[in-house]
Order: C-alpha cells, then sequence, then structure tokens
C-alpha cells in the first residue's frame, strides 16, 4: 500500500504520536473509496445506548443485527464503523480485517436525567478486537464536562501508547445552554478547540448554525471581528481554523435523523467547501432500506471526493 502525498501530509501534523498511531491513523485514511485522499467517511451505530432499540432500529429491521452495519460500511467503501463494545463483539471475528474499528467507548441513555456518559469499554477491549481507534464523547457545558474530561484524558493516555488513534464527539450541553445554543457557531467552535487541546486525532463537532450564543464575550469577540457565518462554509471554515488552523481532522455528524437526501447532501457539500475532513453519519444512512443507504452513502462519498467548489482560505 503506497500512502499518498495528503496522507503524509496529515501524518506531519500529528508530530508527538508513536508508529502504531501513525500506522493505525493511515489505516483509516487508506480504507474504501476515499482512500488516499485524507478524507473519511465513517458509519457509527451507538445509537441504541442513547435512544434503544426501536428508535434506532425500528424503520429498518435487518438493522437490529450487528452484522448488517459492519457488511453496510464495508459494501459502501467506507473509511471506518464505529460502535460500542456488544456491537463490535458481535462481528469482530466474521468481518476481520475487513474495515478499521472504532470502539465507542462511552455512552449516555434516555433514561437518565443527567447530562454525562458512561465508560462502557477499554483500550484492552479496542486491542482485543482489532481496532484502530477508540471514540470517546464530552458534553463541554455540562456539570459533567471535567469527569468526561477526566476520563478521556487517562484513556486517551492509554491508548496512543497502545499505538490507537483517538475520535472525540464534543457536544455541547448544560445548563447555560438552550437547544439553539447547543450547536450555536461560536460554541461549536469552543467545543471543537476543546477535542483538539484534549489530545483528539480526529474531532467530531455537529454542523454550526449561524446563531451565536448568549455567552456576552464570546459574542462580542465574534460579532466586532466580524468573523464569518453567514453561509455553512465559512461556518465550517472557522470550525477548522479552531482545530489548530487545520493541523486535527474534523468530521461533522449528519444532522438530525430523518433528513431528506436532498437537504443532507447539500449540508455536506457545504461542509466540505469549508475545508471539513469528512462525515461521521448514522442513523440517516442506517435506518434507511439498504440500496437507498447504499446510493445515499456513494453519494457523499462522491462529495468528498471532488475538490471544494469555493476558494479555501
Amino acid at each position: 500500500m503506497n500512502v499518498t502525498p495528503e496522507v503524509r501530509r496529515i501524518l506531519k501534523n500529528y508530530e508527538s504520536d508513536n508508529p502504531g498511531t501513525k500506522a493505525n491513523l493511515v489505516r483509516l485514511l487508506m480504507e474504501g473509496k476515499l482512500r488516499g485522499t485524507g478524507k473519511l467517511v465513517i458509519l457509527p451505530v451507538d445509537q441504541g445506548f442513547e435512544h434503544g432499540p426501536g428508535r434506532s432500529f425500528a424503520a429498518n429491521p435487518p438493522g437490529y443485527d450487528p452484522h448488517y452495519h459492519f457488511q453496510l460500511a464495508i459494501d459502501a467503501g467506507l473509511s471506518a464503523f464505529a460502535a460500542p463494545l456488544g456491537m463490535l463483539e458481535c462481528g469482530a471475528s466474521s468481518f476481520a480485517g475487513q474495515i478499521p474499528l472504532i470502539l465507542k467507548m462511552n455512552s449516555s441513555n434516555s433514561l437518565a436525567t443527567e447530562k454525562d456518559q458512561a465508560v462502557t469499554g477499554s483500550v484492552s477491549d479496542a486491542l482485543r478486537l482489532g481496532c484502530s481507534a477508540i471514540g470517546f464523547t464530552i458534553y463541554p457545558g455540562s456539570e459533567y464536562c471535567f469527569k468526561q474530561m477526566n476520563e478521556l484524558q487517562a484513556l486517551s493516555e492509554e491508548a496512543k501508547a497502545a499505538g490507537l488513534a483517538v475520535v472525540v464527539w464534543s457536544y455541547p450541553r448544560g445548563p447555560l445552554l438552550d437547544k439553539e445554543g447547543e450547536t450555536a457557531f461560536d460554541i461549536c467552535a469552543y467545543a471543537a478547540h476543546m477535542a483538539a487541546l484534549m489530545g483528539a486525532h480526529i474531532i467530531k463537532v455537529k454542523p454550526p448554525t449561524e446563531h451565536l450564543s448568549s455567552l456576552a464575550p464570546a459574542k462580542k469577540v465574534y460579532e466586532e471581528m466580524n468573523i464569518p457565518r453567514a453561509t455553512m462554509a465559512e461556518r465550517v471554515r472557522h470550525i477548522v481554523q479552531s482545530c489548530f488552523a487545520g493541523r486535527r481532522m474534523v468530521v461533522f455528524s449528519g444532522m438530525e435523523a430523518n433528513k431528506d437526501s436532498a437537504s443532507l447532501l447539500a449540508t455536506i457539500q457545504n461542509i466540505r467547501d469549508g475545508g471539513a475532513n469528512g462525515a461521521i453519519i448514522g442513523r440517516n444512512t442506517f435506518q434507511r432500506p439498504r440500496a437507498e443507504a447504499l446510493e445515499l452513502l456513494a453519494k457523499i462519498v462522491e462529495i468528498y471526493r471532488k475538490p471544494p467548489s469555493v476558494p479555501q482560505q
């Protein structure tokens, strides 16, 4: 396997990592239809924890079977498959070596009232299952965010020492943020920057809206400095800038579930134009019939195969 110049360029940004971790970053970046482009499309299936089995899989009943998702990610030519411990254990042997795996190591659930997540896997589990990376969610702004950061620090240190990459889902939540504030432009940038500061190799955030939060000091700076935010591409460009001027890979979620295909693809194209490294997209794909999901994923991959349609700054 010849590593492309683009992948080599990305690897140079990870100056402290050992050969094992860099090898796993190469595995992610040289897999599937986007191999060598520096872009990633990852299938995450961790929604059963937070939303329950019915809300996650009843729309497409084959999705109750973990093997369905392994095969969907493989057949779609995706970069990786991310899931909690039990789901990966169900297919780790049958699909060994066929696609890079990411062990999602903490989870929430809709029965709980706290904005927190429980650790549900370990680095040794990730190694045993042949994973390339661990995944972890933090909720910046939550009353439990410092505990989550402490957990992430310990797990990241262990994972990197073992040669694994670290993917961080950074979702702002908490008493100072209403629903609109969770995807506010300045807040998404703040959350992405926190994940970079925590040592993430790959950062996942939600697509930011034009809204500015009610945090007065931040809002004042964004308005006075006139940081561009009128378009999704402009907002994404700032998120990427906030991740060490693009020295860390940033991928975006697939928006709310059941988004119509045209709107979803238009948003993804705008995110690409902002310089994002790709997408982690779950329910908007696996809740569709298999043929429809494969068609949609093929279109998403094709978007990321093409260069941005607006000039990069």
